[in-house]
């Protein structure tokens, strides 16, 4: 599911108790549209964005009980935070289920070319995070949040070779479980 909008609208990853899920400020930088809000303003945001949003996940999810599925959140992040530099190229984070972040982990770094970050450059947080603890760990499936380096998908042919590399990591994790005979991880 791709939201379609700006997270500076409302944050779909972002619980709605949260601060962040209709910042106010981003980076430092006031976000005008968002100050002052009401009550209803905020209402619409939430009826209109956040809620079919979350509700098209749950129907997917719903519509694949029972089918074997996993969980991967997209995101980006940019390279430098606060004048300092990020030296990942890509990150994994899980929540409680460690398990598929484990394998993503192993898989993206078994070329050696990239910086892989493990729960960077965000780990997950109850209080910060909607997607993974309430789709994935809060329905029992493998799940973790992709973060990719915004300098690397700012072209289509960045966003193509990550694409290429994420699948190419999927099959390397189910290559390996079919080779140790463990249980075998769903085709997304």
């Amino acid at each position: 599911m791709l939201s379609g909008y700006s997270r500076l609208v409302i944050d779909c990853n972002r619980p709605l108790r949260s601060a962040e899920s209709i910042a106010e400020q981003s980076g430092g930088v006031p976000v005008p549209g968002n100050l002052g809000l009401s009550f209803k303003e905020r209402e619409s945001r939430i009826n209109a964005l956040f809620l079919p949003y979350h509700g098209a996940i749950g129907r997917l999810l719903d519509g694949r009980t029972q089918r074997p599925s996993l969980l991967l959140s997209i995101h980006s992040f940019t390279p430098i935070l606060n004048g300092r530099p990020r030296p990942w190229h890509i990150g994994v984070s899980h929540w409680r289920d460690r398990r598929l972040a484990a394998l993503m982990l192993g898989a993206l770094a078994h070329s050696g070319e990239f910086t892989v970050g493990d729960n960077e450059p965000y780990p997950i947080e109850a209080d910060v995070d909607y997607t993974i603890p309430v789709h994935g760990d809060g329905r029992g499936l493998p799940s973790v949040m992709i973060e990719i380096r915004q300098d690397g998908i700012r072209t289509a042919a960045g966003a193509t070779a990550w694409a290429a590399r994420l699948a190419e990591a999927y099959r390397l994790i189910e290559s390996e479980a079919r080779r140790q005979s463990c249980r075998r991880f769903p085709n997304p």
